[in-house]
C-alpha cells in the first residue's frame, strides 16, 4: 500500500507542478472518506488535480459547471416517462460518479447547493421519494474563488461543514513555472496519465486509514483546539462536532500517507488551518486563520 500511495503522488505530481502538500491534502481528503474545498483564482490548476485523479484512480469523473440557472435535477437527476413502456425511468445526473468536481460552486443558488447536501453525507441521493447509492467511492472537490464575489451565492455553514478541508493551490513559483512551460514542449497531457491504482484499493486504503493509532492525548488535543473556538471572544461560530471528526478522520490519513501507523501533534498542527479555518465565522472582519494560528499556539501541545 505504501508503493500505492508514492505511485499516486507521483502520478498527480506529473501535471501539478510543486504542488506537494496540495496534493496530499486533497489524498488527505480522499482517503479519509471526505470532500475537499478549493478556494483559489482562476487558472491554477484546480480543474487538471480533479481530472487528475479521477484518472489516477481509474475513477468515473464528472463536472459540473454551477451556474445561477442549475436545478437540483441537474445534479441528481430526475425521472423521465417513457411513453414505449408506459413508466417513469430514472436518467442518473452527475452526482453518479467516483470524482465530482463542482467548479464554481458558490454561482449555483442556496436550492441547487442543498442539492449536494444529502449525497456529501449519505452518499445516496433522493428523487421522489426513492433513495439511490452513489458509486463508492464518492468524492466531491468543489472550487470557488474568494476574489470575485459579484453574482455568488455565498455556501452557508451547512454546507460548508460537509467539506472536510479547504485548500488553496496559489500561484507557482518561478521554477515551477518554468517546468510548466517545459511540460507543454515535452507534451505531457492529462490523456497521458495512467491508472497507478483501482477503486477496490482506495476501498481498502480508507479502511487502513481508519486504523491508524491516535493515542487519548491527542485526542484531547484536538478537542481542546476545537473546543477553544466555541470560547473565543474572537469567533461568533465555533466548529461542530462533525468538524472534531473530520479532524481526526484526517489526521489519521496523513500519518497513513507519512508513512506511519500513528498520529502525532505536528499532523494535527498541520492540518488544523485547513480543517477548521472554513467552519467558523470570526468576529470583525478578522481573518479565520489569524485566529485559529493564534489558538494553535495557546493551546498546549501534547
Amino acid at each position: 500500500m505504501r508503493e500505492k500511495i508514492d505511485a499516486l503522488t507521483q502520478n498527480l505530481s506529473r501535471t501539478i507542478v510543486g504542488k506537494t502538500d496540495s496534493i496530499r491534502l486533497v489524498l488527505v481528503a480522499l482517503l479519509g472518506g471526505g470532500h475537499a474545498l478549493l478556494e483559489d483564482v482562476p487558472g491554477v490548476g484546480k480543474t487538471l488535480l480533479a481530472k487528475s485523479l479521477a484518472r489516477s484512480v481509474d475513477g468515473k469523473f464528472q463536472r459540473l459547471q454551477c451556474t445561477p440557472d442549475l436545478l437540483p435535477t441537474d445534479i441528481t437527476g430526475t425521472n423521465i416517462w417513457s411513453p414505449k413502456s408506459g413508466e417513469f425511468s430514472f436518467l442518473p445526473g452527475p452526482i453518479f460518479a467516483n470524482v465530482l468536481l463542482a467548479d464554481e460552486i458558490n454561482r449555483a443558488t442556496p436550492r441547487t447547493q442543498s442539492a449536494l447536501l444529502e449525497v456529501m453525507e449519505e452518499h445516496q441521493v433522493t428523487v421522489d421519494g426513492v433513495s439511490r447509492a452513489v458509486p463508492t467511492p464518492f468524492f466531491v472537490i468543489a472550487t470557488q474563488n474568494p476574489i470575485e464575489y459579484q453574482g455568488t451565492f455565498p455556501l452557508p455553514e451547512a454546507q460548508m461543514d460537509r467539506f472536510m478541508l479547504s485548500l488553496s493551490l496559489g500561484y507557482p513559483s518561478e521554477t515551477e513555472e518554468l517546468q510548466m512551460l517545459q511540460n507543454l514542449a515535452d507534451n505531457i497531457k492529462i490523456d497521458d496519465l495512467r491508472s497507478c491504482i483501482t477503486l477496490a484499493e482506495v476501498a481498502q486504503l480508507r479502511q487502513l486509514c481508519s486504523q491508524v493509532r491516535v493515542e487519548t492525548s491527542l485526542q484531547k488535543y484536538i478537542l481542546e483546539l476545537v473546543r477553544a473556538t466555541r470560547q473565543d471572544e474572537e469567533i461568533s461560530l465555533g466548529v461542530s462536532p462533525r468538524g472534531t471528526v473530520s479532524l481526526q478522520k484526517a489526521t489519521q490519513a496523513l500519518a497513513f500517507i507519512l508513512g506511519r501507523d500513528y498520529a502525532i501533534p505536528d499532523d494535527v498542527k498541520f492540518l488544523v488551518p485547513h480543517v477548521l479555518c472554513h467552519r467558523l465565522i470570526p468576529r470583525g472582519g478578522r481573518s479565520a486563520r489569524s485566529v485559529v494560528e493564534r489558538l494553535l499556539r495557546s493551546v498546549p501541545i501534547p
